[in-house]
């Protein structure tokens, strides 16, 4: 089996950051772990989304935590697109880590980010975010899935 080379450090090349932009950011758990099948660890990573919005460094429009990575779709109001990831990615990756008795890097380096244009449906984006698990067969509808959430649904 051919080892897969991680190029996190390759998608930063051409990365813009623009305050009041709507962003779809992936980001993956280290070794793809789906450590988020217990939903008590992925309810810590979206308490500190929760607080990124509190902070007024983001306006969520929809996401959802997968077994082994998250989607996010939300507009920047406040940072750069970097320092928001670093931070998610930091203090949820310590309160995972310290819940879950696991000790080694959390997340996976890098994130996959797309800026939406302003014509884009955000509607029908944010659906596609959501339905993520209906299409991973770990529900049958979303109302069985406990780790989502989007501004119009």
């Amino acid at each position: 089996m051919q080892e897969r080379i991680a190029h996190g450090h390759s998608l930063r090349k051409g990365r813009v950051s623009e305050v009041g932009r709507i962003y779809l950011v992936t980001t993956v758990v280290r070794n793809r772990r789906p450590i988020f099948l217990d939903w008590l660890l992925g309810r810590l990573l979206v308490s500190v989304m929760r607080q990124a919005e509190q902070q007024g460094r983001v306006d969520s429009c929809a996401w959802v935590i997968m077994p082994d990575h998250l989607h996010w779709l939300f507009r920047l109001t406040d940072g750069t697109l970097d320092g928001l990831m670093r931070d998610i990615k930091s203090h949820s990756g310590r309160q995972i880590n310290r819940a879950g008795g696991l000790g080694a890097s959390f997340w996976q380096a890098g994130y996959h980010d797309r800026a939406v244009r302003h014509d884009e449906d955000l509607k029908a984006i944010a659906r596609y975010v959501v339905a993520n698990p209906l299409r991973a067969g770990l529900a049958a509808r979303m109302g069985e899935y406990p780790l989502w959430d989007a501004a119009w649904l």
